[in-house]
């Protein structure tokens, strides 16, 4: 198995026996994975920002989002932090292979 190869799930399964999976809450009162804040209306805020930009406008947002997490970890929600960006990784993952766009951006 390469990492190049490697689908979502897969790498879930093996960051999972790597990691654990510390502090996990139940999905309704996740603030990483289920935030109620973002879950207003019917629907999920990622949705609705992923209907209206572009496939190079929501790689973007996916990546500045992570890179924020990152960023501030160390000065405001700590292990938190790490793992909102790990999920903004996943997605940008998961919407890459399954919208078939190439490491560029640009659809196949």
């Amino acid at each position: 198995m390469s990492i190049d190869n490697i689908t979502p799930d897969q790498w879930d399964s093996m960051t999972s026996k790597w990691a654990g999976n510390p502090n996990q809450q139940s999905k309704a009162n996740d603030p990483v994975n289920n935030p109620s804040h973002y879950n207003t209306g019917g629907i999920e805020c990622i949705d609705a920002m992923q209907a209206m930009l572009s496939t190079e406008e929501f790689i973007g947002y996916l990546r500045g989002n992570g890179l924020k997490y990152r960023w501030r970890f160390r000065y405001k929600n700590g292990m938190e932090d790490l793992r909102k960006a790990e999920w903004y990784d996943k997605k940008l993952l998961t919407f890459i292979i399954e919208q078939d766009v190439d490491i560029k951006g640009n659809n196949r």
